[in-house]
């Protein structure tokens, strides 16, 4: 059998943290969550993941903030950036692609499922 995913969810609301986190494993991802920007990074230190779905607005320290430092840093260089927010101004886009994400999915326009299918989507096309 192929190796899961893994997949770091970061999102301050546990709600859909724990929604999503349940979501990806049913559909064989192995899922590691952060409910902000300086949990992830703590993270990053044991867990390599393959996908970083990451919201933008959280305590703390935000998505934007947390890309920044993934990439100063240097930390999981491999991971796929996407981010999952209702942040949807297009200087928001432009900033997520400018931090190299390749992916950017607007909550309230997406069905779990839908984000599942669009993360998995975003992964096919970079292998």
């Amino acid at each position: 059998m192929a190796e899961k995913r893994k997949i770091l969810i970061v999102d301050d609301d546990s709600f859909l943290l724990d929604m999503y986190a349940l979501k990806f494993s049913q559909n064989g991802f192995e899922v590691h969550t952060a409910q902000n920007g300086k949990d992830a990074l703590g993270k990053l230190g044991s867990v390599t993941p393959e996908i970083i779905l990451a919201d933008i607005i959280m305590p703390e320290m935000d998505g934007f903030e947390m890309l920044e430092q993934i990439s100063k840093e240097n930390l999981a260089p491999q991971a796929v950036k996407i981010i999952l927010s209702n942040k949807s101004e297009q200087g928001d886009v432009e900033r997520g692609k400018s931090l190299g994400v390749a992916g950017y999915i607007i909550k309230a326009n997406s069905t779990p499922q839908e984000v599942i299918e669009e993360v998995t989507g975003i992964l096919n096309k970079k292998q």
